[in-house]
């Protein structure tokens, strides 16, 4: 299975691509030069604005997303999180993928009054009309992980929101617990693998379940 992957230096892509194992080539697609980490890992440095025909295929992982604090305004978010999200699709399916994996967030919908969750929601419908076989998307909760690693800045309310949770946890719904990038990324792996037919909705508790070490 050949996979082109956009979004590789995020927590979630970044964790598909360390996981990688193949079987077949893993295309990361990137705004700026990076390293494979793998032999079976091909790199390619492009502009989402302006995709080049991609390698062919047989699915595609999308986990580019920015937030509206980190893009500078709304325009610039939904630059990422909408065009480059639909135009990496559209460029993925025209180079044969039949699956498509992509990450979203938890309370994703097109008539919310939240333009961060309404944008989420557009995405998701745009991409589930275009043809794809199999559409996964994740809606993870609060996603963990090493942003210092990544050269990411720090979020402050993501880890005030982990200092909270973490005594919480017991209480709180499997749906809305922080998760780990590590899972989410395994998670949309494994259900590429099981390449189900039609759109799946994977909220944070469906993606512990099918994302958890085995």
């Amino acid at each position: 299975m050949n996979v082109l992957l956009a979004g590789a230096t995020g927590l979630v892509g970044s964790a598909y691509a360390a996981q990688w194992q193949g079987p077949g080539t893993l295309h990361l697609l990137v705004r700026r030069p990076v390293a494979a980490s793998a032999p079976l890992q091909q790199v390619h440095v492009v502009d989402f604005a302006a995709l080049p025909a991609l390698p062919p295929a047989d699915a595609a992982v999308c986990a580019l997303g920015t937030t509206i604090a980190v893009a500078g305004s709304q325009a610039a978010f939904r630059a990422v999180d909408f065009d480059a999200v639909l135009a990496f699709a559209r460029a993925a399916r025209a180079a044969g993928a039949r699956k498509l994996a992509v990450v979203s967030s938890l309370g994703a919908d097109r008539r919310s009054s939240s333009f961060y969750s309404r944008t989420k929601g557009e995405m998701e419908v745009a991409v589930a009309g275009l043809g794809y076989d199999s559409v996964i998307v994740a809606r993870p909760s609060l996603l963990t992980g090493d942003r210092g690693a990544l050269a990411q800045p720090a979020r402050v309310g993501e880890r005030l929101a982990q200092w909270l949770a973490a005594p919480l946890a017991p209480l709180i719904p499997r749906a809305y617990r922080p998760i780990p990038a590590a899972t989410v990324a395994r998670a949309l792996h494994r259900a590429l693998l099981q390449a189900e037919p039609g759109l799946r909705i994977f909220d944070s508790a469906t993606l512990l379940a099918h994302g958890g070490p085995r």
